[in-house]
Protein backbone atom coordinates (compact mmCIF):
# COMPACT_ATOMS: atom_id res chain seq x y z
CA UNK A 1 0.00 0.00 0.00
CA UNK A 2 2.36 3.05 -1.16
CA UNK A 3 2.69 5.97 0.15
CA UNK A 4 4.77 8.65 -1.21
CA UNK A 5 4.18 11.31 2.15
CA UNK A 6 5.90 11.41 5.00
CA UNK A 7 4.89 10.65 8.66
CA UNK A 8 5.19 14.42 9.13
CA UNK A 9 3.20 15.44 6.03
CA UNK A 10 0.22 13.61 7.82
CA UNK A 11 0.57 15.12 10.67
CA UNK A 12 0.54 18.43 8.40
CA UNK A 13 -2.60 17.13 6.90
CA UNK A 14 -3.98 15.91 10.32
CA UNK A 15 -3.15 19.41 11.51
CA UNK A 16 -4.79 21.13 8.89
CA UNK A 17 -8.03 19.09 8.65
CA UNK A 18 -8.74 19.36 12.35
CA UNK A 19 -8.54 23.43 11.70
CA UNK A 20 -10.79 23.27 8.67
CA UNK A 21 -13.13 20.92 10.66
CA UNK A 22 -13.68 23.56 13.79
CA UNK A 23 -13.39 26.76 11.29
CA UNK A 24 -16.45 25.15 9.57
CA UNK A 25 -18.28 24.33 12.83
CA UNK A 26 -18.39 27.31 13.75
CA UNK A 27 -20.01 28.60 10.63
CA UNK A 28 -22.55 25.58 10.26
CA UNK A 29 -23.58 25.46 14.31
CA UNK A 30 -23.54 22.45 16.14
CA UNK A 31 -26.82 21.06 15.97
CA UNK A 32 -27.50 21.33 12.16
CA UNK A 33 -27.50 18.00 9.97
CA UNK A 34 -24.82 16.81 7.74
CA UNK A 35 -25.59 16.01 4.03
CA UNK A 36 -22.78 13.97 3.76
CA UNK A 37 -23.61 11.69 6.69
CA UNK A 38 -26.98 10.76 6.38
CA UNK A 39 -28.89 11.15 10.33
CA UNK A 40 -25.79 12.49 11.70
CA UNK A 41 -25.43 16.33 13.34
CA UNK A 42 -22.26 17.79 13.69
CA UNK A 43 -22.42 17.40 16.90
CA UNK A 44 -22.87 13.83 16.71
CA UNK A 45 -19.89 13.83 14.05
CA UNK A 46 -17.39 15.94 16.50
CA UNK A 47 -18.17 12.91 19.14
CA UNK A 48 -17.78 10.32 16.99
CA UNK A 49 -14.61 12.03 15.68
CA UNK A 50 -13.22 12.85 18.38
CA UNK A 51 -13.75 8.98 20.34
CA UNK A 52 -11.72 7.74 17.12
CA UNK A 53 -8.86 9.72 17.61
CA UNK A 54 -8.90 8.22 21.37
CA UNK A 55 -9.62 4.92 20.18
CA UNK A 56 -6.77 5.51 17.85
CA UNK A 57 -4.09 6.50 20.31
CA UNK A 58 -5.20 3.87 22.90
CA UNK A 59 -5.18 1.13 19.89
CA UNK A 60 -1.43 2.47 19.08
CA UNK A 61 -0.70 1.91 22.72
CA UNK A 62 -2.16 -1.54 22.32
CA UNK A 63 -5.09 -0.64 25.04
CA UNK A 64 -8.46 -1.46 24.65
CA UNK A 65 -10.68 1.50 24.64
CA UNK A 66 -14.89 1.53 25.70
CA UNK A 67 -16.19 3.69 22.79
CA UNK A 68 -19.42 4.44 24.09
CA UNK A 69 -18.87 6.57 27.40
CA UNK A 70 -16.46 8.42 25.09
CA UNK A 71 -18.42 9.80 22.18
CA UNK A 72 -21.02 10.40 24.81
CA UNK A 73 -18.98 12.79 26.53
CA UNK A 74 -18.02 14.47 23.42
CA UNK A 75 -21.31 15.29 22.28
CA UNK A 76 -22.65 16.24 25.63
CA UNK A 77 -18.99 18.45 26.63
CA UNK A 78 -20.11 22.38 26.69
CA UNK A 79 -17.96 22.56 23.83
CA UNK A 80 -17.05 19.79 21.83
CA UNK A 81 -14.84 20.87 19.57
CA UNK A 82 -12.30 22.15 22.25
CA UNK A 83 -13.21 18.63 23.25
CA UNK A 84 -12.26 16.82 19.94
CA UNK A 85 -9.06 19.37 20.12
CA UNK A 86 -7.91 18.27 23.03
CA UNK A 87 -8.13 14.02 22.06
CA UNK A 88 -6.37 15.22 18.75
CA UNK A 89 -3.03 16.79 20.38
CA UNK A 90 -2.94 13.93 22.58
CA UNK A 91 -2.91 11.31 19.68
CA UNK A 92 -0.40 13.66 17.66
CA UNK A 93 1.60 13.53 20.69
CA UNK A 94 1.82 9.18 20.97
CA UNK A 95 2.51 9.21 17.38
CA UNK A 96 5.36 11.56 17.73
CA UNK A 97 6.68 10.23 21.07
CA UNK A 98 7.11 6.74 19.95
CA UNK A 99 10.04 5.15 18.44
CA UNK A 100 9.72 4.70 14.45
CA UNK A 101 10.05 1.15 14.55
CA UNK A 102 7.52 0.72 17.22
CA UNK A 103 5.13 -2.12 17.14
CA UNK A 104 1.41 -1.98 17.22
CA UNK A 105 -1.59 -3.30 15.55
CA UNK A 106 -3.00 -2.16 12.11
CA UNK A 107 -6.02 -2.90 10.60
CA UNK A 108 -5.94 -2.66 6.60
CA UNK A 109 -4.40 -4.80 3.65
CA UNK A 110 -0.66 -4.58 2.95
CA UNK A 111 -0.34 -1.44 5.71
CA UNK A 112 2.74 0.20 6.21
CA UNK A 113 4.76 0.89 9.80
CA UNK A 114 2.48 1.10 12.74
CA UNK A 115 3.13 4.52 13.49
CA UNK A 116 2.93 5.49 9.43
CA UNK A 117 -0.45 4.15 9.57
CA UNK A 118 -1.98 5.79 12.20
CA UNK A 119 -0.56 8.89 11.03
CA UNK A 120 -1.94 7.96 7.61
CA UNK A 121 -5.18 6.68 8.71
CA UNK A 122 -6.35 9.86 11.18
CA UNK A 123 -4.98 12.49 8.35
CA UNK A 124 -7.45 10.61 5.87
CA UNK A 125 -10.42 10.06 8.72
CA UNK A 126 -10.22 13.47 9.98
CA UNK A 127 -10.08 15.29 6.41
CA UNK A 128 -13.13 13.37 5.36
CA UNK A 129 -14.77 14.44 8.58
CA UNK A 130 -13.58 17.90 7.78
CA UNK A 131 -15.29 17.84 4.86
CA UNK A 132 -18.62 16.14 6.46
CA UNK A 133 -18.91 19.72 8.19
CA UNK A 134 -18.06 21.79 5.58
CA UNK A 135 -21.05 20.12 3.80
CA UNK A 136 -23.04 20.77 6.64
CA UNK A 137 -22.26 24.78 6.30
CA UNK A 138 -22.64 24.65 3.00
CA UNK A 139 -26.37 22.56 3.39
CA UNK A 140 -24.91 20.13 0.24
CA UNK A 141 -22.00 18.32 -0.91
CA UNK A 142 -19.12 20.23 -1.47
CA UNK A 143 -17.30 20.50 -4.75
CA UNK A 144 -13.60 19.43 -5.00
CA UNK A 145 -12.56 22.93 -6.01
CA UNK A 146 -14.30 24.34 -2.17
CA UNK A 147 -12.39 22.27 -0.37
CA UNK A 148 -8.77 22.74 0.99
CA UNK A 149 -7.76 19.72 -0.30
CA UNK A 150 -4.35 19.25 -2.34
CA UNK A 151 -3.47 16.49 -5.02
CA UNK A 152 -0.97 15.05 -3.13
CA UNK A 153 -2.86 14.30 -0.46
CA UNK A 154 -5.88 13.09 -2.62
CA UNK A 155 -3.86 10.56 -4.25
CA UNK A 156 -2.60 9.00 -1.01
CA UNK A 157 -5.59 8.93 0.20
CA UNK A 158 -7.09 7.11 -2.95
CA UNK A 159 -4.25 4.94 -2.15
CA UNK A 160 -5.12 3.96 0.78
CA UNK A 161 -8.58 3.34 0.08
CA UNK A 162 -8.04 1.41 -2.87
CA UNK A 163 -5.29 -0.63 -1.78
CA UNK A 164 -5.98 -1.01 1.71
CA UNK A 165 -9.82 -1.05 2.13
CA UNK A 166 -11.26 -2.41 -0.54
CA UNK A 167 -9.22 -5.43 -1.23
CA UNK A 168 -10.06 -6.63 2.63
CA UNK A 169 -12.00 -10.13 3.09
CA UNK A 170 -14.92 -7.74 4.80
CA UNK A 171 -15.18 -5.72 1.92
CA UNK A 172 -18.54 -5.72 0.22
CA UNK A 173 -17.79 -5.45 -2.74
CA UNK A 174 -18.60 -7.86 -4.92
CA UNK A 175 -20.05 -8.87 -8.24
CA UNK A 176 -21.55 -12.18 -9.90
CA UNK A 177 -20.38 -11.28 -13.01
CA UNK A 178 -16.11 -10.11 -13.28
CA UNK A 179 -15.81 -7.03 -14.12
CA UNK A 180 -12.68 -4.35 -13.43
CA UNK A 181 -13.02 -0.79 -12.26
CA UNK A 182 -10.54 1.80 -13.91
CA UNK A 183 -9.40 5.08 -11.30
CA UNK A 184 -7.88 7.77 -13.67
CA UNK A 185 -6.73 10.70 -11.77
CA UNK A 186 -6.12 13.07 -14.35
CA UNK A 187 -3.40 14.73 -12.67
CA UNK A 188 -1.37 12.07 -11.97
CA UNK A 189 1.06 9.44 -13.76
CA UNK A 190 -0.21 6.30 -12.48
CA UNK A 191 -3.98 5.04 -12.35
CA UNK A 192 -5.36 1.57 -10.86
CA UNK A 193 -7.88 -0.63 -11.54
CA UNK A 194 -9.74 -2.74 -9.44
CA UNK A 195 -10.69 -6.54 -10.46
CA UNK A 196 -14.42 -7.53 -9.04
CA UNK A 197 -15.60 -10.77 -8.84
CA UNK A 198 -17.62 -12.90 -5.65
CA UNK A 199 -14.08 -13.48 -4.03
CA UNK A 200 -12.31 -10.18 -2.60
CA UNK A 201 -11.12 -7.49 -4.62
CA UNK A 202 -8.34 -7.66 -6.37
CA UNK A 203 -6.58 -3.45 -6.48
CA UNK A 204 -4.02 -2.72 -8.33
CA UNK A 205 -1.43 0.68 -9.63
CA UNK A 206 -0.60 1.11 -12.79
CA UNK A 207 1.98 3.40 -14.26
CA UNK A 208 -0.07 5.22 -16.83
CA UNK A 209 -3.33 5.03 -17.71
CA UNK A 210 -5.04 1.67 -16.62
CA UNK A 211 -8.17 0.67 -18.47
CA UNK A 212 -10.95 -1.44 -17.61
CA UNK A 213 -15.00 -2.28 -18.03
CA UNK A 214 -16.13 0.26 -15.57
CA UNK A 215 -14.38 3.97 -15.82
CA UNK A 216 -14.80 6.28 -13.19
CA UNK A 217 -11.95 9.47 -14.61
CA UNK A 218 -11.65 13.24 -12.68
CA UNK A 219 -9.11 15.00 -11.08
CA UNK A 220 -7.45 13.12 -7.99
CA UNK A 221 -9.39 15.68 -5.41
CA UNK A 222 -12.36 14.74 -6.99
CA UNK A 223 -12.20 11.34 -7.29
CA UNK A 224 -10.66 11.27 -3.41
CA UNK A 225 -13.82 13.09 -2.28
CA UNK A 226 -16.26 10.89 -4.89
CA UNK A 227 -14.54 7.38 -3.84
CA UNK A 228 -15.14 8.56 -0.24
CA UNK A 229 -19.03 9.59 -1.05
CA UNK A 230 -17.99 13.16 -0.43
CA UNK A 231 -19.27 14.67 -3.50
CA UNK A 232 -21.58 14.08 -6.28
CA UNK A 233 -19.62 15.91 -8.62
CA UNK A 234 -18.17 12.89 -10.96
CA UNK A 235 -20.37 11.00 -13.24
CA UNK A 236 -19.68 7.71 -13.65
CA UNK A 237 -20.85 3.91 -14.78
CA UNK A 238 -18.94 3.10 -11.90
CA UNK A 239 -21.52 4.58 -9.17
CA UNK A 240 -24.52 1.66 -8.95
CA UNK A 241 -21.67 -1.41 -8.42
CA UNK A 242 -19.54 0.92 -6.52
CA UNK A 243 -22.44 2.62 -4.20
CA UNK A 244 -25.04 -0.52 -3.95
CA UNK A 245 -22.08 -2.74 -3.10
CA UNK A 246 -21.78 -0.48 0.39
CA UNK A 247 -17.85 -0.69 -0.60
CA UNK A 248 -17.21 0.92 2.86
Amino acid sequence: MPTDLSFEQHLTGFHTAMLELARHAGRSGLDVPVPTCPEWTVRRLIGHQGAVHRWAAAAFRGEDLEWTPIEKAGRSSSDPVDWLRDGAIALVRTLVDAPVDAEAPVFLHDAPPPRRFWARRQCHETTMHAVDVLAAALGRPPRADETWVGRDLALDGIDELLLGFVPRSKSRLRSAEPVTIAVLPTDAEHSFTVRVSDEPPVSTRVEGRATGDLVVEASAVQLYLALWHRTQEVESDVWPLWHDSAVL
